[in-house]
């Protein structure tokens, strides 16, 4: 059982003061909680890519890249790669970059996204949002499996018999799906044998478990052995030495960030109700005492089959004193207890 952290490294107003950290220090506490995450344990970094006023990562490989050379073990992947937008090529060149940098920890998590500006700003067209993602995932695929590549498609040039450098140091360079439970992109990884990620952020972590079922039929139909694949999941969350405190400070930008969102898709407001009822067990905030957490994560990976969970923190701005904390108690609290009980729980004969 992997556990991380994934972050969009908003810039939204402090919730007390009302000031807006330059998109500059947002970036460079980011790298600092990469490398707290390296020291103390933690699995995986994933950073998001938005091209928003809000949001600090444009360019979630140079943040990485920032990282790779000042941590050991952690890997680092985007969080997602809005790939639908982007030039597989570059993508694919600058991920066997960090690759490179961190001796063989890059990973790329490829989605459609879940905001739109990236299309207009790079030139695309939102009526071709499927076919763009279908056909740049294919290309990316192709420039991970060889060095020369020869390749035609519909909205990019043609390649031909070109190489494309640097190689990265995993043959094949990791690239997982990221879902928010459409179905169709479920079956698609699955097909692909690609790990797949979740981002299981409202409702019930347990209602996705008829989806990771769906992945693991769609992989074995197409030959791939589904029990060695990964499922991971995204969910947001905030850990302190107590429930009660965790809850009182995760809550104020968090109803800040919801209902900015909201705002613009036309969600019912956010209140406190909601994000109580979201902290029960079988919810999906993942906010509480390093017990409360581990219990929860564990609940997830039994019920779900999840086997990599990623903690979104913070979910807008938060001071980064608590973020580091917060990192702290789910490296050396958090995921021991975790790793302990689904060891045990396999041993046992758990799936």
């Amino acid at each position: 059982m992997e556990i991380g952290i994934s972050t969009f490294v908003e810039t939204s107003p402090d919730m007390k003061t009302g000031e807006v950290i330059s998109h500059a220090q947002r970036l460079r506490e980011v790298v600092e909680e990469i490398v707290l995450a390296d020291q103390v344990g933690l699995d995986v970094y994933g950073v998001g890519e938005h091209h928003r006023e809000d949001y600090a990562a444009s360019a979630p490989a140079l943040v990485l890249a920032a990282a790779a050379t000042r941590t050991k073990r952690i890997r680092l992947s985007s969080a997602v790669t809005v790939l639908s937008s982007d030039d597989p090529v570059r993508v694919f060149q600058q991920f066997a970059t960090v690759d490179g940098l961190s001796d063989g920890r890059a990973e790329v998590m490829a989605g459609r996204g879940s905001f739109i500006e990236s299309f207009p700003l790079f030139g695309y067209d939102l009526q071709d949002y499927d076919e763009l993602f279908e056909e740049k995932l294919e290309l990316l695929l192709q420039l991970r499996q060889s060095e020369k590549v020869t390749w035609k498609g519909k909205h990019r040039a043609p390649i031909h018999n070109l190489g494309v450098y640097p190689r990265p140091v995993q043959d094949p360079l990791p690239v997982w799906i990221g879902s928010g439970g459409n179905t169709p992109s479920v079956i698609r990884a699955g097909m692909l044998g690609l790990p797949l990620v979740l981002a299981i952020i409202g409702g019930q972590p347990v209602q996705f478990a008829p989806l990771v079922q769906l992945y693991k039929q769609a992989a074995s139909r197409a030959g791939h052995d589904a029990a060695a694949l990964p499922i991971a999941s995204h969910s947001h969350g905030f850990i302190a030495e107590d429930d009660q405190t965790a809850a009182d400070k995760f809550f104020p930008s968090t109803q800040d960030r919801m209902n900015a969102i909201g705002r613009e898709r036309g969600w019912p407001p956010y209140t406190r109700g909601t994000f109580d009822a979201a902290r029960t067990l079988q919810g999906a905030l993942y906010v509480g005492s390093p017990q409360t957490v581990a219990d929860k994560i564990i609940y997830l990976r039994k019920q779900v089959g999840i086997t990599r969970f990623m903690l979104h923190m913070p979910l807008g701005t938060m001071p980064h004193a608590d973020v580091m904390r917060g990192i702290e108690l789910l490296g050396t609290e958090v995921a021991p207890r975790v790793r302990e009980e689904i060891a045990r729980w396999e041993a046992e004969g758990g799936e």
